[in-house]
């Protein structure tokens, strides 16, 4: 396998310009006039021509060394070898931090919930600014950051590569300092608008004012996370994640509650612990950047537009699908929420296990974003696509296998949280309709990661668009043109996940096909 073909060896210029003196020099090193220099000197002068020459010779060779560096052992295993160990190996870690995460999250609620309905409400309303945070940081700009790593060390650019680390961290300071002065400034007419007051709005407040003030420690976690795992470095980011994850279990209660030598800071206690657990993250993932078991390195280079456009062309618009997941969960939510409280509930339930779909083929995702980008980078597209299909199939069979099983026996899930009859109605509708188009909206959201790593986001983000528009306006055309009720507003939601598997899938294998060209 050619590795950064037509790459300079760095030996053999260093060789090439070890023996030329005088005129041979001038030749030799292409040096403009050199010659007639050379010709007009004495000895003395000549022989200190030629050896500055030498010198800038060897210059230019060390930096084209730099920039076409051999290929490290981590980034050849993603170059050879069978698709599918390579493409369990990287993400298996990811599915591992997801579930620690999805348990973190869950028993964070329920200390949370000690503290009365209010404050459990006030933490909601933070949520969805919390979630948008969170996935534009590690799946949005996260995912460029990866991807534009990946291609460059598949491209055997080990110097484009180290400088793409500070552009990334650019980015995420520059964001994170973005989402606290909004969140700070603009948070209460936010929560007011969502609904919050009295003591609900209270503690939103108080939440939200120390979480987002630590936004740089989230961002920070997330770009670093995603520099290691553009390289290929799964275990030590998912590593970190997940002991701060333990740290934040423990460390809430005792701060919520003032167990042993900790004040009991009530909300804010578990804002503080989170804040706190993402700060030691950072920490050690810096750390663990700066040691020579990382394949990269932070180049303080003078910053380059080439590289921010590099990481954002593929960030924005992945940023940007974020937004329109939350957009389609609003739009459809505001309409079944006009059926009443049951219908909302038991849509709720529904759309629940619909949104735990996307952190589990995160999993995969994040492993076909540096699979995908390394192979796209060097040059086998072949070897890209074929990955491609397999990490889309195997995320298309997880979510189709739970949605499947769900729609035959719905009260596997929903009997979870209720035994309401008429949430229960609501929900198995839900199931039973939305359930068998799960393997397709597994398959989209694969089919998105590998394009993200490809570095061509425009038309499955148009796909993207299209699921949005067919969830909402055609769940709104269900309802008030049709009058097709709840069960025409959930086919209009089964509709969008068939269209945006295929539209996907016809995005990423013209992409690929493209790039072959």
């Amino acid at each position: 396998m050619k590795v950064a073909a037509g790459a300079p060896d760095a030996a053999e210029l260093i060789t090439r310009n070890d023996a030329p003196r005088g005129p041979d020099l001038a030749r030799e090193a292409d040096l403009p006039g050199a010659a007639d220099m050379a010709s007009a000197t004495d000895g003395a002068g000549a022989a200190d021509l030629a050896s500055a020459a030498v010198a800038s010779n060897e210059a230019v060779a060390a930096d084209e060394a730099a920039k076409h560096a051999p290929l490290g052992s981590a980034t050849r295993r993603l170059l050879e070898g069978p698709v599918l160990p390579a493409l369990l190996r990287l993400a298996l870690p990811n599915m591992l931090v997801v579930v620690v995460q999805a348990t973190s999250s869950t028993i964070d609620a329920f200390f949370v919930a000690r503290l009365g309905t209010d404050v459990l409400a006030g933490v909601a309303l933070v949520l969805p600014a919390w979630m948008l945070m969170v996935t534009m940081s590690a799946g949005g700009i996260g995912g460029g950051i990866a991807s534009a790593i990946a291609r460059a060390l598949g491209g055997g650019r080990r110097a484009d590569a180290n400088a793409l680390v500070l552009h990334g961290l650019i980015i995420g300071a520059a964001l994170a300092a973005a989402f606290s002065a909004a969140l700070l400034t603009l948070g209460e007419p936010l929560y007011r608008a969502l609904g919050g007051q009295g003591e609900a709005l209270e503690a939103a407040l108080a939440y939200s004012t120390i979480v987002f003030s630590g936004a740089i420690a989230i961002w920070l976690v997330n770009v670093l996370a995603s520099v290691l795992r553009g390289s290929g470095e799964m275990q030590f980011p998912a590593l970190v994640i997940v002991a701060g994850e333990v740290l934040h279990v423990l460390l809430a209660p005792s701060l919520i509650f003032g167990l042993g030598p900790f004040p009991a800071l009530g909300v804010r206690g578990a804002a503080l612990s989170l804040v706190t657990s993402y700060a030691l993250r950072t920490a050690a993932l810096a750390i663990y950047l700066l040691t020579s078991r990382s394949q990269l390195r932070l180049g303080l280079a003078k910053p380059h537009a080439k590289y921010f456009v590099d990481i954002l062309r593929v960030g924005l618009p992945a940023a940007a699908n974020t937004v329109l997941t939350n957009i389609n969960v609003a739009a459809v939510t505001g309409i079944v929420g006009t059926f009443g409280t049951a219908a909302l509930a038991g849509y709720g339930l529904g759309a629940r296990l619909e949104y735990l779909q996307i952190p589990l083929v995160f999993g995969f995702g994040t492993a076909l974003v540096t699979l995908v980008g390394t192979n796209v980078g060097a040059g086998q597209i072949a070897r890209a696509r074929r990955i491609t299909w397999v990490g889309a199939g195997l995320a298309a069979a997880l979510t189709g296998s739970i949605g499947l099983l769900t729609a035959f026996v719905p009260r596997l899930w929903l009997g979870l949280f209720t035994s309401a009859p008429d949430v229960l109605a609501v929900g198995e509708t839900y199931l039973h309709l939305v359930g068998p188009a799960y393997g397709l909206f597994g398959l989209g959201l694969a089919l998105y990661f590998a394009a993200q790593g490809a570095g061509r986001l425009l038309w499955p983000l148009l796909a993207g668009i299209m699921r949005v528009v067919i969830a909402a306006v055609g769940a709104w055309v269900a309802v008030y043109v049709l009058n097709a009720g709840l069960a025409g507003a959930f086919v209009a939601i089964t509709v969008s996940f068939i269209v945006f598997g295929g539209a996907q899938a016809l995005a990423v294998s013209s992409t690929l096909r493209a790039r072959t060209r």
